[in-house]
């Protein structure tokens, strides 16, 4: 049987290929960003049957380092690591959640959200962290020469690179925008031990200097720019029709920050159609942030042109980022999937999340942007009552409880009018005056 084998290439086709333990980031000729390439032909040795039943038996067992929902799909996210070298918090296999209620609000019959959140560290940002580490691990164990893992960060990566580097015994270094992230999200790679550096500035600003310093010094460089990382990010796609007893929705729904998730997402599911396993695509929306919009400025100029901008302060601070690294592969999906590009502002996306916490969830603002844009589309009629579609969420809602108080409290900031706000009731200690209360409000 022909092995598996996967390679780096350019993303603008440029001629040569590149091994996967090879300390690089860019085409050497051409200085795009590189992508994965898997032997396609190796992989159609076995029948899309027979890789469905693959997964299934795979998918949440406890066989080492197959139930995690990466690893389970190993042939097609990094065919070269051995065992010995996986570092894995079975990350993956997390819930696809009916917002029934939600979704009847807006007038969507079927409606799901992909909680992402429910993961180690609380992110989507583990699914590709597993894939990059246990590569370092095993260039390390080989030989290669590096010192430590160094990310840029607006939290999420940093949580989960402190997280996995920890579990591998490798030195994370992480750079965060001063001021600019939760106490959560701050906390956590503290507490995994990474050596964090509060820069003065803004996501780009930590992007920049993250770069020279795997340039120069020799760090290994973690971000999506990084396109291992982006490997173990397509499984969310595989995840979502694989939940679906292998049925494509219509829509998925995503925001778009550094724009490698949308690139990631959009390579798993490709590779099922080009296997067999599906004949047909979702449609895809990259929800962004309007402080922080370059790819909706884009596409509302057909992405004629793209033009970096210097991002607003915003509730979503995660995506808050004006020069994303991965535009081209974005753009390039996005044409692939006939995505479109939808955003939110502040209130728009408190409000969206107000509405989808009063029907059990409980969500991070970044995916109240995706929400603000489902909103936003299905009031257009872009998005039809008929449509099955998904909206991946991002992070975990616990990791920005000071964004959850200050709605519930009225004091957010960019939002003027908490519109959904709840207020606790304050009472005495007298239980005919608590009785009296509860008679009232559940009359009211």
């Amino acid at each position: 049987m022909r092995p598996y084998r996967a390679h780096f290439r350019c993303i603008t086709r440029c001629p040569g290929e590149y091994q996967l333990d090879e300390v690089l980031y860019r085409c050497p000729k051409c200085g795009n960003l590189l992508e994965v390439v898997h032997d396609m032909e190796a992989l159609q040795q076995r029948s899309a049957a027979e890789w469905k039943k693959l997964f299934e038996d795979r998918y949440m067992r406890t066989d080492w380092p197959h139930g995690s929902g990466v690893w389970g799909k190993r042939e097609w996210v990094h065919p070269h690591i051995r065992n010995e070298n996986v570092v894995s918090m079975y990350e993956g296999g997390s819930n696809l959640f009916w917002a029934q209620r939600y979704g009847a609000k807006l007038g969507v019959e079927d409606l799901w959200v992909k909680l992402c959140g429910n993961s180690h560290t609380g992110s989507f940002k583990d699914l590709g962290m597993t894939v990059l580490m246990s590569a370092v691990k095993q260039m390390i164990a080989d030989g290669k020469p590096i010192s430590a893992v160094a990310c840029a960060s607006t939290g999420d990566t940093s949580a989960a690179l402190a997280a996995y580097a920890a579990a591998a015994g490798i030195r994370a270094i992480v750079i965060l925008p001063r001021g600019k992230i939760s106490t959560a999200q701050l906390v956590q790679p503290l507490a995994n031990g990474a050596t964090v550096l509060a820069l003065e500035g803004n996501f780009d600003d930590c992007m920049k200097v993250v770069q020279r310093l795997a340039a120069e010094e020799g760090v290994y460089l973690a971000n999506s720019m990084n396109s291992l990382r982006v490997e173990g990010q397509k499984t969310v796609g595989i995840e979502i029709v694989q939940q679906f007893d292998w049925r494509v929705p219509d829509w998925i729904i995503i925001p778009g920050g550094n724009l490698g998730n949308v690139s990631a997402l959009g390579a798993g599911l490709k590779m099922m159609r080009e296997l067999g396993l599906v004949n047909k695509l979702p449609r895809i929306c990259v929800a962004q942030v309007e402080a922080a919009n370059p790819l909706y400025l884009a596409y509302k100029n057909g992405f004629d042109k793209f033009e970096p901008m210097v991002p607003q302060t915003t509730l979503a601070s995660a995506i808050q980022i004006g020069n994303p690294v991965s535009v081209k592969k974005a753009i390039r999906t996005l044409q692939e999937f006939d995505g479109v590009v939808e955003q939110a502002n502040e209130t728009e996306l408190a409000d969206a999340v107000a509405r989808a916490d009063a029907t059990g969830m409980f969500c991070c603002p970044h995916t109240g942007v995706a929400l603000g844009a489902l909103e936003k589309l299905v009031a257009a009629g872009t998005i039809r009552r008929s449509d099955t579609v998904v909206v991946v969420s991002t992070a975990n809602g616990l990791k920005f409880t000071d964004f959850k108080v200050g709605y519930h409290q009225g004091k957010l900031p960019g939002v003027p009018v908490c519109q959904y706000a709840n207020h606790p009731v304050e009472v005495p200690n007298d239980y005919g005056k608590v009785r009296d209360t509860v008679r009232r409000l559940l009359g009211a």
